[in-house]
């Protein structure tokens, strides 16, 4: 396979079993390869061996938020580039500038966007 045919892999970190649901039906209808999994923890591991071209970054999780997520995936070389989209219930704007500051590539708010806003967004970021 070319790397125009590959599917974009997305890896989506989100606790919430119904939003995660109604994500991964829509992402894999858009045609991305997906996998998901329910904490922070998790989505390290997962982020080395699934290897995504994005992740999809919940921010209050147990265990490990998605702050200290993205704080160790930009400190880990071989995913160090993945781009990072960090959806999140978080609405202050410290909480944007500390998602900025540790290199998130774009922060939206759950409140404030509807999933095809979140499908553009993912588009952008991998320039499809």
């Amino acid at each position: 396979m070319d790397e125009q045919t590959k599917l974009k892999k997305i890896l989506l970190v989100e606790d919430d079993n119904a939003l995660a649901s109604v994500y991964e039906t829509r992402l894999q209808a858009e045609g991305f390869d997906l996998k998901r999994v329910p904490n922070g923890e998790d989505a390290l591991a997962a982020a080395t061996q699934y290897k995504p071209d994005l992740i999809l970054l919940d921010v209050m999780m147990p265990k490990v938020s998605g702050f200290d997520v993205l704080d160790i995936i930009r400190n880990t070389p071989e995913v160090a580039q993945v781009k990072i989209i960090m959806l999140t219930a978080l609405s202050q704007d410290a909480d944007r500038e500390r998602a900025e500051s540790l290199g998130v590539d774009d922060y939206l708010v759950k409140s404030q966007v509807v999933i095809s806003d979140v499908v553009d967004r993912i588009k952008q970021r991998l320039e499809m």
